[in-house]
């Protein structure tokens, strides 16, 4: 299946880029590290785009991972367009919130009380907000490759999109603002602890995302997170659990629940409203009541609650609840097909290529070292990723295009659609 035919898509960038910064509303959208022009969505159904050309695609980035169920998921839009009929915004509260709330809290019993927002930097930036009010302190410590949002202090060695268009972290951000983040090696619980012996009492909290997702996949090793959590309360500091990427993906209840962690805070993304543009911050219950109007700490935002993402997330979240068992059977086993079936004709053609993956998350890293951090990532051919994933595309399969992004699939990926992908991988290795 040929998809090489993008001339409308082609006409629709050139538009795009008369209003946008390079054509798109977020930077990775561009193609710019993979070439090429991207196509122009129209609709998508199931594990499938298609695009204004007419072309389809599988899809393997899911609206960067939230279409856990698929796209257009009959009782996801059907629980909008009634939600819809209502009105698409009230900025006053609904019992809906308190719904979705429940089922959330069901899943994750360390969120105590929690706020929606109404993206993932919002969630982030909360709860690094919060923490710094709670323990009085200044310093943060991120770890490097991982995104954790776009808010200013986060963007120190930030990896996703910064590391995929070479960007050194961010034109805009004062050094007073970045000089508060100590970004650190992840897995390697030696410098962390040396960076706590060297800011005694002045740090606020580390923000882990538990497998980073925005280096490409990266795994923790052994340990490591029993490691964190033990430094970060030796030295009374907060540990915030990013799982704006893996909640709800990697297990029901995220990797709070996959590796057991005992976190003070946790951040959600937008797969908690069903891929609607939606955010959560939550913990424990003596921080969250920091929070205005019970405590001091502000925030707030008119969408946040918005009924068509509360309709959407109860949907998805319930879905994954009442059917988890099956649900989870099946990313495992579809996620774990493709990933080693690609990486298998990888072999079989002489490419190097080392796989990443948890559950229904992976990253294909073109090297053949082994990547636990983003120095390692960073070693990959990222030339060799582009005229892969051009390939790719031109066979009805679209991946992330970027090295450094996590791939995803849906419960809608079946059989046909891994055997093809599998297919196509074997011919887009003759090309490189």
């Amino acid at each position: 299946m040929s998809t090489t035919n993008r001339k409308i898509s082609e006409q629709l960038q050139q538009r795009a880029e008369r209003f946008f910064p390079g054509g798109g509303n977020s930077p990775v959208r561009g193609f710019r590290s993979v070439g090429g022009a991207p196509p122009f969505i129209a609709r998508a159904e199931g594990a499938w785009l298609f695009d204004a050309d007419g072309n389809r695609y599988i899809d393997y980035f899911g609206s960067w991972g939230p279409m856990i169920l698929g796209h257009a998921f009959p009782p996801v839009v059907e629980a909008i367009e009634r939600a819809a009929r209502n009105s698409t915004s009230y900025g006053a509260s609904t019992a809906a919130e308190a719904d979705l709330a429940e089922r959330v809290v069901a899943c994750y019993p360390a969120i105590e009380k929690m706020r929606f927002v109404s993206s993932g930097t919002e969630a982030t930036m909360s709860a690094i907000r919060l923490a710094r009010a709670a323990t009085g302190r200044k310093l943060i410590i991120k770890f490097e490759g991982c995104y954790n949002g776009h808010a200013d202090g986060l963007l120190v060695k930030a990896g996703s999109g910064v590391a995929t268009l070479g960007i050194p972290g961010s034109a805009g951000v004062p050094e007073e603002i970045a000089s508060l983040t100590l970004a650190l090696p992840y897995n390697d619980l030696g410098v962390l602890e040396g960076a706590f012996g060297a800011h005694a009492g002045e740090i606020a909290a580390v923000i882990l995302e538990p497998v980073v997702g925005n280096a490409g996949c990266i795994v923790p090793a052994d340990g490591y997170h029993a490691g964190v959590r033990k430094i970060t309360r030796e030295y009374g500091a907060l540990l915030i659990v990013d799982e704006v990427m893996t909640g709800f993906r990697v297990a029901p209840g995220g990797a709070t629940e996959l590796y057991g962690l005992e976190p003070d805070l946790i951040t959600l993304g937008k797969i908690v409203g069903g891929g609607l543009p939606v955010g959560v911050y939550g913990g424990k219950e003596k921080l969250m009541n920091l929070i205005a109007p019970l405590g001091p700490v502000y925030q707030a935002g008119t969408l946040s609650g918005n009924p068509l993402a509360m309709a959407a997330g109860l949907a998805t979240i319930g879905y994954l609840q009442e059917h988890k068992a099956e649900v989870y059977a099946k990313l495992e086993t579809s996620s774990k097909a493709v990933a080693e079936g690609v990486a298998a004709e990888a072999k079989k053609a002489g490419v190097a290529l080392t796989t990443n993956r948890v559950g229904a998350m992976w990253t294909w890293f073109f090297t053949s070292s082994p990547v636990r951090n983003y120095d390692e990532a960073a070693t990959s051919d990222t030339a060799k990723f582009g005229k892969f994933h051009r390939a790719m595309l031109d066979s009805g399969v679209w991946l992330p295009p970027s090295q450094f992004e996590a791939m995803f699939l849906s419960t809608a990926h079946g059989e046909a659609e891994i055997q093809a992908t599998i297919c196509a991988a074997q011919e887009a290795f003759k090309t490189i």
